[in-house]
């Protein structure tokens, strides 16, 4: 009986140890979705360019663009460019490259990108007088 007794005090404690309700209901917290991060790099020619691919898996995704890089000299400015596959040829989006040195910051950064893949394109802007390497970060959501 004594054991009974134990046990359905311990339920009855479970039971009601549900702690209070303040009225606010709470949600499950998720985490927010951490992006793709793509490194890319390669070398440009004097009048060329050089592309990448990369494949953004949400609707209305974010897409970042990073120049990390680019050199001889290590100040130059080359374009970087977002665009889309058409016949195997990078063809960049309206208002989607710009001119600019390597930095530590985004250069590019677009909002609703549908999912599917897209190209990340640096090229020769005519300040080049000879080969040129780099390296490109896309971050993509």
């Amino acid at each position: 009986m004594k054991r009974v007794f134990i046990c359905l005090t311990l339920l009855a404690g479970a039971a009601c140890s549900g702690g209070s309700s303040s009225g606010t209901p709470t949600t499950p917290s998720s985490p927010p979705l951490a992006p793709t991060n793509d490194t890319f790099t390669g070398t440009v020619s004097v009048g060329g360019s050089d592309a990448h691919q990369f494949v953004v898996k949400l609707s209305n995704g974010l897409v970042t663009a990073t120049l990390t890089a680019a050199g001889p000299p290590p100040t130059i400015a080359m374009g970087l460019g977002i665009g889309t596959i058409a016949s195997g040829t990078c063809t960049l989006i309206p208002n989607g490259s710009i001119i600019t040195p390597a930095g530590t910051s985004p250069q590019l950064t677009g909002t609703n990108f549908q999912n599917g893949t897209y190209c990340i394109a640096v090229f020769d802007v005519g300040q080049q007088t000879g080969d040129v390497t780099y390296s490109v970060t896309v971050a993509h959501y």
